[in-house]
């Protein structure tokens, strides 16, 4: 479990097969911001009302010059599924072994009704311009999150 990349810091280069069976590589989005968001399961409530507020929202994000990518342990079937189903249109990375999730800090122990895991603690990165996180969102509430993500994008201007 690796510790949170806090902002000011250049966030972890990463490669990624997405979705539609490309590969997503951070470098290669160098210049314009992002919008990387850890989720932990496809085509689950509160994953499915994150992505599909991304979703709506992606003229404005696009507006603002960011590029938005989901990324969970499901593979690239899973996610074309989940894609499909409810429309998305931004890519879904597939990051099976978690190794990306644990660079960020994502891939952290959870607690649920008393029995402890392993898995992907939502949170959301805003990668600046200059490769560096600008913000990082440690334990997203869903509701809202977008118009969060939205202002400080505003603001990295």
């Amino acid at each position: 479990m690796g510790d949170w990349i806090e902002p000011g810091k250049k966030a972890p280069a990463f490669t990624l097969p997405a979705d539609d069976g490309s590969k997503v590589k951070l470098a290669d989005l160098a210049g314009q911001p992002v919008v990387l968001y850890f989720y932990p399961k496809d085509d689950t409530p509160g994953c499915t009302k994150e992505a599909c507020a991304f979703r709506d929202r992606k003229k404005e994000l696009e507006k603002l010059g960011a590029k938005v990518f989901g990324v969970s342990p499901d593979g690239i079937a899973s996610h074309g599924k989940f894609r499909d189903k409810y429309k998305l249109n931004f890519p879904l990375l597939a990051d099976e072994d978690h190794k990306i999730a644990e660079k960020y800090g994502a891939w952290r122990e959870k607690n649920m009704y008393g029995k402890k895991s392993m898995g992907i603690q939502r949170s959301t990165y805003l990668i600046g311009p200059d490769g560096k996180v600008a913000q990082v969102w440690k334990r997203v509430q869903v509701d809202g999150h977008d118009e969060k993500v939205l202002a400080a994008l505003k603001e990295l201007g």
